[in-house]
């Protein structure tokens, strides 16, 4: 199952810059990972300082 980003996102890109297929994006402060492009390898959660990427 791919990886989703809560609401308890604060927009620092941690996220965005570890994950290793790029399937995260940002838009207006917020971001998303692409269910279709997310190996579900967990490095996103493992760097986000607020806990907000979790397996869905």
């Amino acid at each position: 199952m791919a990886y989703v980003i809560s609401d308890e996102c604060v927009g620092c890109g941690a996220c965005e810059a570890e994950c290793p297929v790029s399937a995260i994006s940002e838009s207006d402060g917020k971001y998303t990972i692409d269910a279709d492009t997310c190996v579900d390898c967990g490095a996103c959660a493992g760097v986000c300082p607020v806990g907000a990427p979790s397996a869905e």
